[in-house]
């Protein structure tokens, strides 16, 4: 007789692997994708953060009674903190992981906004925008360097522009409606709002935040082996060693390509920082525009520059697909657009008629934060990845002091000038005259190939057999 055999018990499924190095390629390009359109709302979220107190500079001005001077200097107040938070989570974006410090930087933005809920002063609004300051200063660095750990270094472009465009796309997304919330409820509950908001998107974060596996050079062959190949298959007769030293970070300091992609943004964030603290008070006061108005209007600036950021990143990631170097594909395409957005905010300031000077200020303000995604690019070429995330932030600290000072020289320019017209259209001269002349200088001096062999990150090139 025969006999059965027993049934085979239930294979328990396999445990899902949390570490993304064991994932499949298409999972994490999926899961990065995820993580990037996050970082953006919370890039979008951290502009709305700071322009809140443009939007509301009118009743504020009123309310607590304070000059077009002291204002501009409030204005700059969260950047006096802001340069010296970066400088302080530098080293620690080298060891502790980007999700963490993310998490830790939203929880402190919502905490900022308490001092002007609960005491509606002078005093109280200088707190909570230094607190603002050092929570939002580590902001961008990591997130890029977040961003990065999670897609292959020639694919990076794009997804870091996208993240990067939260800056513009904050303004567009918020700014009407905390320009409605000011108009309807006060300006106090524009503050609350964002603190609401900021505690729920760290909820959110705690569960799906994670750390890419591309972690290094090494690790990207690993993970992706001759598929990382065949991507940059397209390169030029000649290649090139990458060499994964450590570089002394004066070094890279000094160098012309660091110098002057990151002078370009200093004075790209001068130029965008003055439209988000002086820009709506100036449609106000000037063109004679409601608050609603004026919170609406600042979104054009806002938008073009959300178009900019992913139209000149997608086009550098082109380029270098293509095999061309990044000199002219990511460093001429950074001082063209300087030299653009300053010639059009020059020209804003120069001509009688407002509605031809509200077109170039939408171009002239809009361009300068596409700056910043390509000053990154060119910064993270001048490094090894394991020193990636503290030079983005040095970098960062850097040049968002452009922040400190363009409230505060504006808000004197716009008080002691003869009419508040005349003051308004003196700022905007020098912000666009200033970043015009760098975008010249930017695209004369920035090399990175050159720099990249000075600092030893590559060997001589070696002619194709």
């Amino acid at each position: 007789m025969t006999q059965l055999a027993p049934p085979t018990p239930p294979q328990a499924p396999a445990a899902v692997s949390k570490d993304p190095a064991t994932w499949s390629y298409e999972k994490r390009r999926r899961y990065g994708w995820l993580v990037t359109v996050s970082l953006l709302f919370l890039m979008m979220l951290s502009w709305a953060d700071k322009a809140v107190l443009g939007l509301a500079a009118v009743p504020i001005m009123k309310d607590l009674q304070i000059t077009p001077e002291m204002f501009g200097l409030v204005s700059s107040a969260m950047f006096f903190t802001f340069g010296v938070a970066q400088l302080v989570a530098a080293p620690l974006a080298n060891k502790v992981q980007s999700r963490w410090i993310l998490l830790v930087i939203c929880i402190l933005w919502s905490v900022a906004q308490a001092p002007i809920l609960v005491f509606s002063s002078l005093p109280a609004l200088w707190v909570s925008r230094l607190l603002l300051g050092a929570g939002e200063g580590p902001l961008a660095p990591v997130m890029m360097h977040g961003v990065y750990k999670w897609f292959p270094e020639k694919k990076g472009a794009t997804p870091a522009a996208l993240a990067s465009s939260g800056v513009t796309l904050g303004i567009v997304a918020f700014a009407p409606v905390l320009a409605w919330v000011i108009g309807s409820y006060g300006w106090h509950a524009a503050f609350a709002l964002l603190a609401v908001v900021g505690l729920a998107f760290a909820a959110y974060w705690l569960i799906v935040g994670k750390e890419g596996p591309y972690t290094s050079r090494a690790a990207e062959l690993k993970l992706d082996g001759d598929r990382g190949a065949r991507a940059g298959a397209a390169t030029p007769s000649s290649a090139t060693a990458v060499v994964e030293n450590r570089v002394p970070y004066l070094r890279t300091i000094l160098s012309p390509s660091w110098i002057f992609a990151v002078l370009t943004s200093f004075f790209g964030y001068w130029t965008f920082t003055l439209a988000m603290s002086w820009g709506p008070a100036y449609f106000q006061t000037v063109l004679g525009l409601t608050g609603q108005q004026a919170g609406s209007l600042i979104a054009l600036p806002a938008a073009w520059g959300a178009i900019a950021t992913v139209g000149l990143s997608a086009l550098t990631q082109r380029l270098h697909l293509r095999g061309v170097p990044t000199r002219k594909s990511r460093a001429w395409v950074l001082g063209s657009g300087a030299v653009f957005g300053g010639a059009a905010l020059l020209a804003a300031s120069l001509v009688p008629d407002p509605v031809v000077a509200v077109a170039l200020m939408v171009f002239g303000f809009g361009t300068a934060p596409a700056l910043f995604a390509l000053s990154y690019l060119v910064v993270a070429e001048l490094t090894s990845v394991a020193q990636r995330g503290a030079n983005l932030s040095i970098a960062n600290a850097v040049f968002t002091t452009g922040g400190v000072f363009a409230p505060a020289v504006s808000g004197f320019l716009i008080g002691g000038a003869a009419t508040q017209a005349a003051g308004y259209s003196a700022s905007f001269a020098l912000a666009g005259g200033l970043l015009l002349a760098c975008g010249v200088l930017s695209l004369v001096f920035i090399n990175q190939q050159r720099d990249r062999r000075r600092l030893g990150l590559d060997a001589a090139p070696v002619p194709a057999a």
